[in-house]
């Protein structure tokens, strides 16, 4: 019997971490590589499946996106969509004559979107695909500085400052809008248990510097729709009171995916004569992957010709209205295949199986007994809640603490100014999380309560320490 010997501390020492010594390579060490520094870029090149390997095996310390009831980004997709994706991933989205196809499938999307958005004439209603919402709400809030400049020439630049009216919970690329192109930005603050704009306040707030309002389907914050018609209705009597004719853009990023299909009977789209623009996230509710918005105007009188570029670029005219220029062609085709994938019976059916999903979910946490629920899912399928009046023993940073240890990703977070004594947990549903997952998410939190009650108090530690969410 052959007796082997351990390796000598000498064979033991090496400078290298390997990948794996068996993985795709006829030769078992071609592996064994040095690690490659971090921060600078190295010397010279690994094997493609050397390099894949570090990386792939970094990410997977990244938190399971289906599990992330975070974010409102889309994360599944049927195989068939990842495959066209791959199609186009070398396609740039701004050579519109070089890639006419990819460009006549943004346009099919625009007038999609204009019929679903019940446009006047959806044949005249002016849109584009942006990178998210974040782009397409800059590019609506630039239209409507420019409207507001070219009616007030004799006022502007001078005396007059421009200003934009929202709710406290707008999200943050509407505030950075304000900074960057100089507009004051009027907020109206949340007030008891109104956690949104309403019509009153924001008519209250109008001058003849307003360029407009902006109305949220779909709060970021608690997942209800603010009341557009409402808020329409009282920009009419201003409108017959004072004389300013005072657009309105309609924050859609989530519920202008929503709205249609579910709550067809709720008036707050193009049907409503002040509404000039709609932004969506064509990678939220739209049901595609990261990377995709939508911005639309009713007519090209809201949005003005002298803010479309046209440049003649690799051989044809190309009008353009966006803030930045390459960018990939993938998610727009993706869109329109999930466009024509699901059609508005379809769109409906994924949506109406998210709500119910909400809705399921936040019946049984409030009937736990250890929280409040602000909503229910019932517009959004999105809810939030806090503790109940009577737990002192934790509080919502600890639940999103200790939900992250069993993989869930569930953020806690105050609400803004005049009501930051409020803090809450946030679940946004999306397709792809089941009746099955919530099952999981349920039993999750059942078994933690146990300990969290049996805590002398909550763990008092700063907000950017206890959850990692930041709004």
């Amino acid at each position: 019997m052959t007796l082997h010997k351990g390796a000598s501390p000498s064979d033991r020492k090496h400078s290298g971490h390997p990948v794996n010594p068996f993985y795709g390579e006829a030769d078992p060490v071609a592996g064994m590589e040095t690690a490659p520094p971090r921060h600078t870029l190295p010397d010279g090149p690994l094997s493609p499946h050397t390099a894949y390997q570090f990386v792939h095996d970094e990410l997977m310390l990244d938190g399971n996106s289906r599990l992330n009831l975070a974010t409102f980004v889309t994360t599944w997709m049927e195989p068939q969509a990842g495959v066209l994706m791959a199609d186009c991933r070398d396609k740039n989205m701004i050579d519109k004559d070089e890639y006419p196809r990819t460009a006549e499938l943004e346009k099919r999307c625009v007038a999609m979107l204009a019929d679903l958005w019940h446009a006047p004439d959806p044949a005249t209603a002016v849109g584009c695909s942006t990178t998210g919402s974040s782009e397409a709400c800059m590019l609506a809030g630039m239209a409507l500085k420019r409207r507001w400049m070219q009616r007030n020439q004799d006022r502007y630049p001078g005396q007059a400052r421009p200003n934009l009216i929202m709710g406290a919970n707008v999200q943050v690329c509407w505030e950075k809008f304000c900074n960057f192109w100089e507009v004051e930005a009027r907020m109206v603050p949340m007030e008891g248990d109104r956690f949104h704009l309403d019509a009153a306040s924001a008519a209250a707030l109008c001058d003849e510097n307003t360029i407009g309002v902006v109305a949220i389907l779909g709060s970021t914050f608690d997942g209800s729709y603010e009341p557009v018609a409402e808020i329409c209705a009282a920009l009419d009597e201003v409108h017959r009171q004072h004389g300013w004719d005072i657009p309105v853009h309609v924050d859609g990023a989530s519920g202008a995916m929503i709205a249609p299909f579910l709550d067809p009977e709720l008036v707050w789209d193009f049907r409503l004569p002040r509404v000039a623009s709609i932004n969506t996230s064509g990678h939220k509710y739209g049901l595609v992957y990261p990377g995709v918005g939508w911005a639309l105007w009713r007519d090209t009188e809201a949005l003005p010709e002298e803010l479309v570029f046209r440049v003649n670029y690799l051989g044809g005219d190309m009008p353009t209205f966006a803030l930045n220029f390459s960018r990939p062609g993938a998610q727009v085709a993706a869109q329109y295949y999930t466009f024509l994938r699901l059609g508005r019976a379809g769109f409906r059916a994924v949506q109406q199986a998210t709500r119910d999903v909400a809705r399921s979910m936040a019946e049984r946490i409030g009937a736990l007994g250890d929280f409040r629920l602000l909503t229910d899912g019932d517009q959004l399928p999105v809810f939030a809640f806090t503790t109940a009046d009577h737990v002192t023993a934790f509080d919502v940073f600890d639940v999103s603490r200790r939900m992250k240890e069993r993989g869930w990703l569930i953020p806690a977070y105050n609400f803004p100014e005049n009501r930051e004594d409020l803090s809450v947990l946030r679940v946004v549903c999306r397709n792809g999380f089941s009746l099955d997952l919530a099952d999981l998410f349920l039993a999750d939190l059942e078994s933690l309560l146990p300990e969290l009650r049996d805590q002398p108090g909550p763990m008092e530690r700063p907000e950017s320490v206890a959850t990692a969410f930041h709004h």
